[in-house]
């Protein structure tokens, strides 16, 4: 099966996967931007890039599963958003431009996948004094493991990884808890990565 197929099916599982709402680490560190062309990589459901539209954004949304972005233009229409979906394998396409601000949130894998390459087309996106923004687990918290392990890079990884250069400012580098509602219904503890960065 191939990543999108296999992503597509993960989708069809539900009518909803996620919970609906923009991740909190976004809002947090991104509500005091003054809005901008962003690009969501990864977008899912899309709430995220709802989010981002509804406060000005010009936003570009890329995910890997068709179902996903038809899921996530039904709710931008109903949140009366306009938001340029595009449906992109990010090993093999990505997203053309240079944005304000590129948002990587938990762009994870279950199969191997090169996440390091990915993202530093991320970082290449990135329009001089724009932000990168990447959130990503440090555990599989309370959802059970696949058959392929998922090695969860550490904040400095991820950024030795970028290989930026110089002109670059780390703005935050840290691991942090986060409650999250696991396939049981109860609520558990993960541990999760944030690395914000400016461009010069």
């Amino acid at each position: 099966m191939t990543d999108e197929k296999a992503w597509d099916a993960r989708y069809q599982e539900s009518t909803r996967i996620w919970s609906g709402n923009p991740n909190v680490v976004l809002v947090a560190e991104v509500s005091d931007l003054p809005p901008g062309r962003a690009l969501d990589l990864g977008c899912g459901e899309g709430a995220d890039a709802v989010w981002l539209a509804a406060r000005g954004w010009q936003v570009t949304a890329a995910d890997i599963s068709t179902v996903a972005l038809a899921r996530a233009a039904g709710h931008a229409a109903d949140a009366g958003v306009t938001i340029d979906w595009q449906h992109h394998n990010l090993e093999k396409t990505f997203p053309e431009g240079e944005f304000d601000l590129v948002s990587a949130q938990f762009l994870h894998n279950w199969e191997e996948f090169d996440r390091e390459q990915i993202l530093r087309r991320a970082a290449a996106a990135v329009a001089p004094g724009g932000i990168l923004l990447i959130e990503g687990h440090m555990d599989h918290g309370p959802f059970p493991h696949h058959e392929h392990e998922v090695r969860f890079p550490t904040p400095d990884e991820v950024i030795a990884a970028l290989d930026l250069g110089g002109g670059w400012q780390v703005l935050r580098s840290d691991v942090h808890p986060r409650e999250q509602t696991g396939p049981d219904g109860n609520r558990a503890v993960r541990t999760d990565s944030t690395v914000k960065l400016r461009r010069g």
